[in-house]
């Protein structure tokens, strides 16, 4: 079978799931569309299963932020090596309080991926096999790649302040031109010019 085109899979999966399929956004550079999050397994298992798009491969799962519309967007890049085809589907949840099924149950390669989105977005995936924080210890306080995440200023004694790198380089220029002029030899006074009589 040969590859279908981000436009043919659109069709087919909104043929087979109407208005859980949202429309085919960006067809000129990178298209993309959203899925119903109440319909998200079911549509993955259709993914996987169908042998016209035999989507093996969960290439990527990851999020964005976005608090001025009060939603994370799960973003999915899903892969098949059989007819080497790909579709990027996006699920739009309520920030306050952002759940969805689990595709781990599809692809395994989906555990490691949600946990992260877990740890750093505050993601809940429903159904996932050991949700916990993947990145940061069990009891960090927030989720760090969310817009209005603040830090702490550091954890159990150790600083997260960086230093600023420009400040830096201008200590090592100021203590290089200090020391090179601790160096240099005296330059030797001229001594003032007579007059000549006239």
């Amino acid at each position: 079978m040969p590859a279908l085109s981000p436009e043919q899979i659109h069709q087919k999966l909104t043929q087979q799931f109407g208005e859980a399929i949202g429309p085919l956004c960006a067809p000129q550079k990178d298209p993309f569309c959203t899925f119903a999050p109440s319909r998200l397994l079911e549509i993955c298992r259709t993914l996987k299963t169908d042998p016209e798009l035999a989507f093996d491969f969960l290439q990527d799962l990851t999020a964005t932020d976005h608090p001025k519309e009060n939603q994370i967007r799960i973003v999915y890049h899903f892969y098949s090596y059989t007819h080497r085809h790909m579709l990027v589907a996006k699920c739009e949840l309520d920030r306050a309080s952002p759940e969805v099924d689990s595709v781990e149950v599809v692809w395994k390669a989906a555990n490691w991926l949600e946990r992260e989105v877990f740890d750093l977005f505050g993601v809940s995936f429903t159904g996932h096999g050991d949700l916990r924080r993947i990145l940061l210890p069990d009891d960090w306080v927030g989720h760090p790649l969310r817009k209005d995440y603040q830090e702490a200023g550091g954890y159990q004694g150790i600083s997260n302040v960086r230093d600023n790198t420009l400040n830096l380089y201008l200590d090592a220029d100021r203590l290089m031109a200090e020391e090179k002029s601790k160096q240099a030899p005296p330059v030797p006074e001229k001594a003032p010019e007579a007059k000549a009589e006239s």
